[in-house]
Formats: C-alpha cells, structure tokens, sequence
C-alpha cells in the first residue's frame, strides 16, 4: 500500500486505452471497511433509539413523545406514558443558546399545538379543557394553572404564540417567527433599526420569483460561456498580456519620472528636516524605480519566453471547447456531484442528529433537565464519523476527476473521433467503478490526512483567538498557510495521477510518480497554463456574475414592493459565482488533462509514420512548429494529417 515500492522504470511505457487492470485493492477494501464502520455508527444510533428520539422528540424529562417510557432513576415524572401526547412543546421557544445550539426552555410532550395565541393564565386553562393539550407542567392540573405561584417557570412564557408541527419531527414551531428574527438581528452587528432585518427579509421573499429566475440566468451562461470560450479565450489572452506589459511600462516610467521631478526640487535653501525628509524621498524613490526597473524587465523577458507557451495554453482552450461539444454530459458533472454530496450530506447530518440524541440520559445540574450523552469509548463515534465526512467528501469529488479525466482520454486518443463510445462518460464510470475506486480512495485518504490537521488547527487558533501572543498566533497562521499550501499542490497532483491512471491503468504511486516526472519536464507549460488559464477562467466567473447582477439590477429596478436591494442582489451573484464556478471548474479539468495527455503524446510520438501525433489540428500547429525541429519528411506527415 505504500508508495515506493515497486522497481524503478528508466522511461514509462505510455500505451494509452490498451490495457485495463484492477489497481490499488488493498485501499479499496480498506474504504469499504471504513464505510462499514460508518454504517455501523448509524445502526447504534438507531438500535439505541435515538431515531425515536430525535424524530419523535423527548420531553425535559427524557421521555420520548408519542410511546411508553420506562422510569429513570433519579429523574422525576419520568418513564410516562405519552402514547396519545405525540408533539414536542416548549414553554419558551425563543430561548436559544447561541453557544450550545440548542433550545435552553423547558419541553413538555403534548397532544396538540397550541393552534390560536393565548394571551393569559385562563386561556392556557380553556385549551387545555377544550383540547386536552396540557401545555403546563406535568405536576400541574389545569385548575392550578391559574393559581400556582410556581406557574411561571411550569407554564408557558405568554403570550403563547399559534404554533404549527413541524414535518415529521413533531415540534410545535411558532407561526410567527418573530422571536427568530429579533435573535438574528442580534447576530448582525450593523443593525440600529430593528425594522432593518424584516425589511431585507421582506425583499427577498417578495423577489424570489426574480431571484430563481436570474439563477437559471447564471446557469444557462455558465454552460454557453464553456462551449463559446474557445472562440474568445484568445482576446482575453492576449489583452491580459498587453495590460500588464503597459501596466508595468507605465509603472516604472512614473516612479522614474517621480524621482527625477523630486530630485529637481531639492533645494538647499530648504528647512533641515524638510531637506532630510526630502532626500530620504529621493533614495526611496530611486530603490523603488531601481526595483520596478529589474521586475519589468524579468516579467517582458519571461513574457518573451513564454509566448510560444502562452500560444499554447490558448490552443488547449479552444481544443476544450470542442470536447464539450463532443461529449455535452461532461457539463451535467457538477449537476452530478453535487447531487451525491447532497445526499451524502444530508444522511452525515442525519446520523450526527442520532448521535446528538444518543447515549445516557443525564440531568443537566444548572437547567435541571435531562439531556442523552455518550460516554467511554462511544463518545469518539463522533470524531470517527467528522473524519468520514472529509474523506467521503474527497471520495466523491475525486471521481468526479477521474471520470473527466477517463473520458477526456478517450477523446484525445481516439484518432478517428466518430469512433468514439456512444456515452464516453458512461465508460468512463463504468471503468471507475470496477478497475480504479482503490486509487480514488487512496488519493482521497491523502488530501484527508492533510485536511484534519489544517481544520485542528484553525479550530485552535479559534478558541485561542485574543488569547495567545503574537509568535503564536504567527506560528499557527504560517502552519495553517503552509498545510493549505500542501492540500493545493497535492490536490494538483492527485487530478493528474487519475489522468495517468486513466491512461495506463496504473496505481496510484506509480501514476503520481509518472505525472510528476511529465509535469517537471514540461514546467515552463505548466506555469503558463496555470496562470494565464486560471486568470481567463478567473475572468468568465468575473463576466457571469457582471452579466446576472445587470439583468437583476435591472429586473428589480421594476419591483417596486420594497426598497432593499441588497440581500437579493447578494444572493444572485453568489449563486452565479458558484455556478460558474463549479462549471468553469470542470472545464480546468479537462484543460489539465489535455495538457498531460498532449505531453505525454509530444514525448511519445514525432509526427512521423507509425507514431503520428493524437493530439488535435489546433494543438498541432499551434505547437509543433515551436518543440519540434521540422525535417522535410515530418512537414510533409504534418500537412497530410492536417
């Protein structure tokens, strides 16, 4: 399972699509293990009832709602009976805490919510005659509901606002939120007005036909802008280029100019200390033009080298274009992934709930109620369960790479594209899911182990936050940096050993090895690639967002119901931008993987008969004519493949 083992290869084999074999089982089975003890973490959860308990909901005293009970030892009015009382009620529903996430008021177990507000004392007394809800105490009949003088900590806070269950979970939950809200306005800190939040909610809600109308917006541009950016990818290219080289021209001739106007106007008639401040102006000036000077030189040489390469990064652009055409599912991706980490999600967030309700009832010693906590050895299912969020989280996102990668192999080194699969993508998940799920769980197991230390330490550095000094605060910032840093490049690598495997059907090791060999030869590419291509790319998420927040601008300029446009605005353009993010995303993949696959068809073939190039006319020409010296008999193969 280890990463250096095996002989060592003078020079790799490329044979692209030729043979498929199982890599990386040991890892495979290792992942299936681990999701096993995942699934066994939620059969506890659930065979100790804290399904029941969390859908059913339990009263202050640890009876579950809608079920018999047996007695706890030491708690009073436990183990009841609470058959026909299905509904979790709590006398004050608006003390929440902030800290613990959790409601701190005292809940009874109910037969029905209170469906009307009740202003006093004898209106908690008449519903509950006229309903049989008892919405006090248990130790209370409703004839003391009046009369108690303890009937201010057992009875509902008044007034007792309506209250509606909620969906399966049988909570009574206020009609009017109003409670909710004023303990939101708490958490924003710009709020004078109280009447600021209801009226930014008030412009959503009356917008959210607008809202989910420039969504679709968004999403509707982020698929044209991938099938349409291989026609303007060189326009943004080369006005980049052109404003950073006048961009650093003109930076250097101002401070040149700055020096030598300052310099003029030094005069030795001047105050001493004006004179001294002038001159240490001159010096700082003179460094900084010096500096400018040496920078703007390095970057046109740089510029002046890479050229060629940016002409390439360019051409794999528009080549990515056109395998979108071909192979159109590649754009429902996102829509795939993000459905599985949905789901995936919501069943992490399910059995963490479980486990929240699960363990022992204690009796809280300040709230004097009775809360589940798991003790012993139980209590570290929770973190077993954190670390699988993050590792089947990378799981999930790493197919997504590996079958890009399968199915932008198989188009690159088809010759003849019309003999392509009928659903490339589909080919691609099948050879995921029976040779390469062990490499996908192996690369992922990786980003993990270095994603748990960086979030430990952010979560330190949290509660350390105005505590520690200045070297430690440091310190953990330069860590944090530093293991983010390693998580990019592994993350980096990680995409183009799955498009090696995808290529050779090798392990994990062996491709991370073989795609860093081919990355380091080509670094120069690499860098143009990676920078010019993610600044295009930076550009269309720019454009997709500028476009959806004009178009909402304009559609609520016609949406006169409210006055605030913030949050809806807000709204739109972070939508957008994830979309065109998670869009444009896809399309990095498949630039990437071109690159690979077009190094390793450069290394391997030069153009002459019996190992003609696969790669694609524009890559051809855009390139060949620079990384190849020509001999008559190659152009002659050039032309004929062209």
């Amino acid at each position: 399972m280890g990463c250096c083992g095996g002989e060592e290869r003078v020079q790799r084999e490329w044979r692209p699509l030729e043979q498929r074999s199982c890599t990386d089982i040991p890892w495979l089975i290792l992942f299936t293990l681990f999701c096993i003890g995942m699934g066994l973490i939620c059969g506890f959860a659930i065979a100790t009832g804290a399904a029941s308990r969390l859908v059913s909901g339990y009263d202050s005293y640890g009876n579950t709602c809608g079920q018999k009970n047996t007695a706890i030892e030491g708690i009073a009015l436990s183990g009841r009976d609470q058959t026909n009382k299905k509904y979790v009620f709590f006398l004050d529903p608006c003390n929440i805490d902030l800290v613990n996430r959790k409601i701190k008021s005292m809940a009874l177990c109910v037969s029905k919510c209170p469906d009307i507000q009740l202003d006093t004392y004898e209106d908690i007394k008449a519903f509950a005659t006229v309903n049989g809800s008892f919405l006090c105490s248990y130790d209370l009949s409703p004839d003391q509901y009046v009369s108690d003088p303890e009937k201010a900590t057992k009875c509902p806070k008044l007034p007792v606002l309506k209250s509606n269950s909620l969906p399966m979970f049988h909570r009574c939950t206020p009609v009017d939120i109003f409670c909710y809200a004023r303990f939101a306005e708490a958490l924003i800190t710009f709020l004078s007005d109280n009447s600021v939040l209801h009226r930014l909610v008030a412009g959503v809600m009356t917008s959210k036909e607008i809202i989910m109308g420039l969504c679709l917006l968004a999403l509707v541009l982020s698929m044209i802008l991938m099938v349409v950016i291989r026609y303007i990818s060189a326009i943004l290219v080369w006005i980049l280029t052109a404003v950073v080289v006048i961009g650093s021209l003109g930076g250097t001739c101002g401070l040149w100019w700055l020096y030598v106007d300052h310099k003029k106007s030094l005069n030795d008639t001047m105050p001493v200390n004006e004179l001294q401040v002038a001159k240490d102006n001159v010096s700082a000036l003179l460094v900084y033009a010096i500096a400018a000077t040496i920078f703007t030189v390095i970057l046109l040489l740089l510029m002046l080298i890479m050229r060629k390469r940016v002409a390439l990064t360019i051409a794999l652009f528009h080549v990515a274009g056109k395998v979108f055409t071909h192979l159109p599912l590649l754009a429902l991706q996102p829509f795939w992934t993000f459905l599985a980490l949905i789901c995936f999600w919501a069943y992490w967030v399910m059995v963490l709930l479980f486990l929240g309700t699960a363990g022992n009832p204690v009796q809280n010693n300040q709230t004097k109620l009775v809360e589940f906590r798991m003790s012993g050895p139980l209590q570290y299912m929770t973190w077993y369960h954190a670390v699988g969020l993050i590792w089947i989280s990378e799981f999930i996102l790493a197919c997504q790479q590996m079958t890009v990668a399968g199915a932008v192999v198989t188009y690159y080194f088809t010759r003849d594209k019309s003999n392509l699969p009928l659903t490339p993508i589909l080919t691609s998940v099948f050879r995921l899911v029976r040779y390469h799920l062990g490499t996908v769980a192996k690369g992922s197991f990786i980003i993990t182990l270095v994603k748990i230390p960086r979030l430990i330490l952010m979560y330190i550095h949290n509660q350390l936050k105005g505590k520690e000094n200045a070297f430690a605060r440091c310190m953990l910032k330069a860590c944090i940096c530093c293991l983010w840093c390693l998580e990019k490049c592994l993350n980096y690598l990680n995409q183009n050993a799955y498009t090696a495997t995808a290529i050779n059907s090798t392990n994990f090791c062996t491709s991370a090895r073989d795609a860093f060999v081919i990355l380091v030869e080509n670094a120069l590419r690499v860098a143009a690639i990676n920078t010019v291509g993610d600044f295009v790319l930076f550009l269309g998420k720019i454009l997709i967002v500028s476009c959806t927040a004009f178009v909402g601008v304009l559609s609520l300029n016609y949406q006169r119901d409210y006055t605030v446009w913030v949050v809806p605005l807000l709204i739109v353009c972070l939508f957008a931008f994830l979309v065109a993010h998670c869009f444009l995303s896809i399309f990095e993949i498949v630039v990437d993987v071109l690159f690979l696959c077009f190094a390793i068809d450069t290394k391997n073939n030069d153009g002459s008969p019996g190992r003609e190039f696969y790669m694609d006319k524009a890559l051809m020409v855009s390139t060949h004519a620079h990384f190849y010296p020509l001999n008559t008999s190659h152009i002659i193969v050039l032309v004929m493949q062209i």
